[in-house]
Order: C-alpha cells, then structure tokens, then sequence
C-alpha cells in the first residue's frame, strides 16, 4: 500500500457485521435518527478490540485494510470445505456496509475523524472460524497516493 510511518492490526474475533439503515422514531413533532441494537452491538464490540489490543489514535492520512472470514455452513461436505478456505465469500455483509460499520466503531478512537481514510480495502473471504482484522496505517506526510500494483 501506501508509505506507512506508525501501523497497527488488531483482530475482532466473532461474525462480521455491516452497518444497518438508519433507524427512524417520532418524538412529538420531531423524527429522531438511531442506530439499530445488533449494529450499536458490534460497534461497541470492535471498539473495546481495538481498545483491548493497545490500539492508539493514529494522525493525518490513514490507510484502511480489513479482511473479513466467515465460516463455511456446516452442511458443505468435507471435500467441499477444504476447497473453501481462502475462496472469497460473495455473500452479505456487503463490502461497503462492513467497512462503514468499522470505520464509524473506530471514529475518536483509532483516528479523530474517518475522513482521515483515504485508501481503503476490504476483502471477504471462507475460513474455519469468524473473524475479522484490521490493518490502519498512518501514512508518511509526503503521500501523494503513489499505488503499488
């Protein structure tokens, strides 16, 4: 990726969730916007992992890379299964939804504010067990978005 000057990866072990549509509730003569429970759930659960594995707040320009695994259903046969690990996994959450509901979790904590991301990946893929990782990195002041191929 990028020219990194401070890096950091931390794990979220557990399912992947993306990020729900908003919520709407009337109060009076006001709507209120919030955010469903199973989404404000995971975003409290990827905040205290990054929190839990030392995570510190990263400055300037960031780079984003999360790899997402999920299982493989327990109805695939054996020989199937061992196909699957490392295939992607084409299913939901959608990528954008799952990077959204990442970077809102670490917003004021891995970085003030996620505007700070300015290349971002997010992969899905099979694996034996769920999880999640996430790779931020603070990227050298003199980055002018030179991509390695």
């Amino acid at each position: 990726m990028g020219d990194v000057k401070r890096s950091f990866s931390f794990e979220i072990a557990g399912l992947a969730k993306g990020k729900g549509r908003p919520r709407f509730r009337s109060t009076g003569r006001f709507v209120q916007t919030y955010t469903d429970k199973e989404t404000a759930t995971w975003e409290n659960f990827v905040r205290l992992s990054y929190i839990n594995s030392g995570g510190e707040k990263l400055s300037g320009n960031i780079e984003v890379v999360i790899q997402s695994y999920f299982p493989i259903p327990k109805s695939v046969s054996k020989k199937k299964r061992a196909q699957l690990v490392g295939a992607p996994f084409p299913h939901k959450p959608d990528c954008d939804n799952l990077a959204k509901s990442i970077l809102d979790a670490l917003n004021g904590i891995a970085f003030d504010d996620d505007m700070q991301v300015i290349m971002l990946v997010v992969t899905k893929f099979y694996a034996e067990d769920a999880k999640t990782v996430v790779h931020l990195g603070e990227l050298e002041d003199d980055y002018h978005g030179k991509v390695e191929a």
